[in-house]
């Protein structure tokens, strides 16, 4: 009994120093009557910042979307697990090289293609991991944008040095296709174009060869590619979106490697194109 009357005591001194706010109040504003944080329920700020485990909210254009735990786990596994392929399929290229331009044109794409599953690796491993490290995140992000174009470019670097022996074509479009680089998220839909176009207008030069072997693995790398950039601009709408957009570059990575090595690089491929 006596336990019990000192809870209740216990109860009423609380009531008094913490007293409920009464909606009829008519000196209570809104901010006093909405608990922690006093924000408005119309407030986006005000919602939880994850609803599942599996994806957060989106976010507006100027902002970047931040992953959930398992996102982050996903968009870096997406790409790691391509870092030790990427370098040993470079290396074929580079025993198989039979001169100077293939030799250069398998280093340059041989670059490229594991720079891009590094990078990309590394700062996804950062932005989960050391998030505290704006600056560290922030130059990591702007260089893994510039891999990217450094890819792209470097993906027609075998084709157009070893078929039309011309190193330059693919790298003069590099400096004007990084300018929306400092600005990812503002002008993501400007990035995502310049993605597109860049990868596509080197394409014309292999459709003008003569000798057009290769055509459909470019083609079906090309559609991985742009299928991808469906889940790139998906983040907070599709769970994973960003780990599935990374799958879709492995993918086309995968098919436009094949191509370089069965038509460029493997035993007789070039006296067979000669020959014909």
């Amino acid at each position: 009994m006596k336990a019990r009357r000192k809870r209740e005591r216990e109860r009423t001194h609380n009531t008094h120093q913490n007293p409920i706010p009464s909606v009829t109040d008519p000196t209570l504003s809104i901010n006093d009557l909405w608990p922690w944080p006093r924000t408005p329920p119309s407030d986006p700020a005000s919602l939880p910042v994850s609803h599942s485990r599996f994806m957060n909210h989106r976010v507006p254009s100027n902002r970047r979307y931040q992953p959930t735990e398992y996102e982050h786990a996903a968009n870096c596994a997406t790409h790691a697990f391509w870092i030790i392929p990427s370098i040993l399929g470079s290396s074929i290229l580079y025993i198989l090289s039979d001169d100077h331009w293939e030799t250069i044109s398998a280093w340059i794409y041989g670059f490229g293609l594991s720079g891009l599953f590094t990078v990309s690796t590394i700062f996804h491993t950062i932005s989960w991991k050391k998030r505290h490290l704006r600056t560290v995140e922030h130059c990591l992000h702007m260089f893994d944008r510039m891999v990217i174009y450094f890819f792209i470019a470097a993906s027609y670097a075998p084709w157009e040095a070893v078929v039309l022996k011309h190193l330059i074509k693919p790298f003069p479009r590099c400096p004007a296709a990084t300018e929306p680089v400092f600005l990812p998220h503002r002008y993501k839909l400007v990035e995502l174009v310049c993605y597109v176009i860049m990868g596509f207008f080197p394409a014309l030069v292999i459709l003008s060869m003569p000798n057009q072997d290769g055509l459909l693995e470019l083609m079906a790398g090309g559609l991985f590619y742009c299928l991808g950039t469906v889940f790139f601009k998906s983040d907070g709408r599709i769970p994973f979106a960003h780990a599935i957009w990374h799958l879709f570059v492995a993918t086309g990575a995968g098919i436009h490697y094949y191509a370089i090595w069965q038509y460029l690089y493997r035993p007789n491929a070039l006296e067979a194109k000669t020959s014909r």
